[in-house]
């Protein structure tokens, strides 16, 4: 496994790069508060298979830390992405996006058709952002950004990243990122909590800012930050499905993922759907937003405009590839016949 910084003309990007010299091109771009540590297990696993480059999104990792223009959806990532893309020379290439590296990955393929010849997306952000929407075709919630982006990130989680708290994230691992009872080997943990509080806390960072509202759940999405990259407000990737290269899909989650889901602990509607947070005002006026019926809404779109797509559920959390390593990397095999 190699390490190495590559400077653009827009920031500095740390790049983990393994694998067959001559082999498929694979490259891997990981979730909010996480790194490519993540993907070091796997790529390790598919060393005699692909060509793989795994990047440090800007924030994260050993990456620059720039702020992010959440106005610009996922493209201030995706944009990082490519200008890596034409530093590498890389000509065709399967795109791999977890969680919110989903969007990112999507944004690129909405931009770059032409590059790619494989898409996985696992555990994605909604093609409609996340929070904020309802219906499977991404209406939103009024006002505009309500429910979604910085304001509704996890104070723990800041508090945890700003004072270093290891106890918490680890916690936060083991019940998101992957599903109990599965329990990550104590010294692959301790790398990925370090890559975890890599994150960037701070102005036009983690999470971002945001505003109040007099409406239920009383928080709207800010402008800036990358929380707020993934508000309905500015996110909207449902233009995947009217690109015109489109490159084979694979779509695999885990049953159990808490975290992408129609009924996610993260949303902050369904929690007050589900009681935790008081003040609901019912299903007619804010609904929770039903994250996998709209990528699946998208996809059939796709479909429909000539693409092809496949749905892999297997066991496992928010992370299906850290705790079903196996079953994971037999349908990424299976599905590009390697």
């Amino acid at each position: 496994m190699e390490l190495r910084k590559i400077t653009t003309p827009r920031l500095t990007t740390a790049c983990r790069f393994h694998g067959r010299p001559d082999g498929r091109k694979l490259l891997l771009i990981h979730g909010n508060a996480s790194s490519s540590v993540f993907y070091e297990h796997i790529m390790e696993r598919l060393e005699d298979k692909f060509c793989m480059a795994a990047p440090d999104l800007r924030c994260f990792g050993d990456s620059d830390a720039l702020p992010v223009d959440a106005t610009r959806g996922m493209r201030d990532f995706s944009d990082d992405i490519h200008e890596l893309v034409e530093a590498l020379g890389w000509d065709k290439f399967i795109i791999f996006g977890w969680s919110m590296g989903g969007g990112v990955a999507m944004q690129y393929a909405i931009d770059h058709s032409d590059k790619l010849d494989g898409m996985v997306l696992q555990s994605p952000l909604s093609p409609f952002g996340f929070g904020g929407t309802y219906g499977e075709d991404g209406k939103k919630l009024e006002p505009f950004g309500l429910g979604s982006g910085a304001g509704c990130a996890n104070v723990q989680l800041i508090a945890a990243l700003q004072s270093g708290d290891r106890a918490f994230i680890a916690s936060v691992i083991d019940s998101i990122y992957v599903a109990p009872p599965f329990q990550i080997a104590p010294e692959l943990k301790e790398k990925y909590i370090d890559s975890v509080m890599t994150t960037r806390v701070g102005d036009g960072m983690y999470p971002g800012n945001s505003s109040m509202c007099a409406t239920w759940p009383f928080v709207l999405a800010g402008d800036s930050g990358i929380c707020n990259t993934m508000a309905p407000n500015w996110c909207d990737l449902s233009g995947l499905a009217e690109i015109p290269n489109k490159p084979p899909i694979l779509w695999i989650r885990g049953a159990q993922d808490l975290m992408v889901s129609d009924t996610s602990v993260c949303d902050l509607v369904y929690l007050g759907k589900a009681g935790v947070v008081p003040g609901y005002p019912g299903d007619e006026v804010c609904p929770p937003q039903p994250m996998l019926s709209q990528t699946r809404f998208v996809l059939e779109k796709y479909k429909a405009n000539g693409g092809a797509y496949h749905e892999a559920v297997i066991p496992g959390g928010h992370g299906c590839m850290l705790d079903h390593e196996d079953e994971f990397i037999a349908e990424l095999l299976g599905f590009f016949g390697v």
